[in-house]
């Protein structure tokens, strides 16, 4: 049964890192440009959930006064009201940031620093305004256990493992079926010709940094969830895993940053159950560099052309 228990550990990990993937994999299918600052918009993600809860719950952690309303209700404000303001900062950064640079026409080198500097100004910004202290995330929702034959099933691991795959299911329709998803794969061609067929450029990248980030609120508040404790770096690691899972898994496709980031779920947990923890992370990325030694574009990927 120690099997299966793993491989349920495996798909809530891999969740984490697929909702995450999906942001990184749809600004770069986009823009051409990997958004280092996306795992750090995942930790404001986690702790504008926690401010909103803790406000809606009332006396906790710390907090003396709020609306005292129910977990049930403050989850289903939370979750929503998260993930607007959480896109809301991902447009924030691509206005500020992202688009000066892009109309200047500067280099992408350039860009990719902006994107790391921005990161470590979201990170040390909410160190220098809340302090190191962690923060512990207040219970939103009764965890239920069930034994099924022996292994151990949480409503909470549910949740995170149906909601990585609904969210994939409907950016996957997005991209695909609508015509927001056509302008975007139109813009990964030819950035330029779209504007001359009428389609705004600005309003098509406002969008993927809409649904990128608002992607990253949720993996928050679900990771918050399910380990309640947070503090200003912990987007970090998790960022560059899941820019990692985007790579092996084909940066700028959808189905392989969700393959990618389960991928790595399973190898980490893997490596736990036969070795020490300690060797978690070495043996995971040696894994996904051999993989990418086999495969450069990743699993998905397809070698571009440059036409001359």
């Amino acid at each position: 049964m120690e099997i299966f228990q793993n491989i349920l550990n495996a798909l809530q990990f891999g969740s984490f890192y697929a909702l995450i993937a999906l942001g990184y994999t749809l600004v770069y299918g986009v823009l051409r440009l990997i958004n280092f600052a996306h795992g750090d918009i995942f930790m404001v993600g986690a702790y504008i959930a926690y401010f909103l809860a803790v406000t809606l719950i009332g006396a906790t952690g710390g907090f003396n006064v709020g609306l005292h309303v129910s977990p049930a209700v403050a989850l289903a404000i939370t979750v929503p009201v998260t993930m607007i303001l959480t896109a809301l900062v991902g447009v924030t950064l691509e206005r500020t940031a992202y688009r000066p640079l892009r109309r200047k026409g500067a280099n992408r080198l350039y860009v990719v620093i902006t994107a790391l500097m921005a990161g470590l100004v979201l990170e040390n910004g909410n160190l220098a305004l809340l302090g190191a202290t962690r923060k512990r995330f207040p219970d939103l929702i009764d965890k239920v256990v069930w034994n099924i034959g022996g292994v151990a099933v949480t409503n909470l691991k549910v949740v995170v493992i149906v909601a990585a795959i609904i969210v994939f299911a409907m950016l996957q329709f997005i991209v695909t079926r609508t015509k927001i998803g056509m302008a975007m794969r139109g813009i990964s061609y030819d950035k330029f010709a779209i504007p001359l067929m009428g389609i705004p450029l600005d309003t098509i990248i406002v969008v993927t940094f809409v649904l990128g980030s608002g992607m990253a609120g949720l993996a928050g508040i679900l990771f918050a969830m399910s380990y309640p404790i947070l503090e200003p770096y912990m987007g970090a690691l998790i960022g560059w895993k899941a820019f990692i899972a985007a790579v092996v898994g084909g940066i700028g496709d959808i189905r392989g940053a969700i393959v990618g980031g389960f991928l790595l779920g399973f190898i980490e947990i893997g490596v736990v159950a036969v070795f020490p923890s300690t060797l978690r992370d070495l043996f995971a990325f040696s894994v996904l560099l051999i993989i990418l030694w086999l495969r450069p574009t990743g699993l998905f990927g397809v070698a571009e052309t440059t036409k001359i």
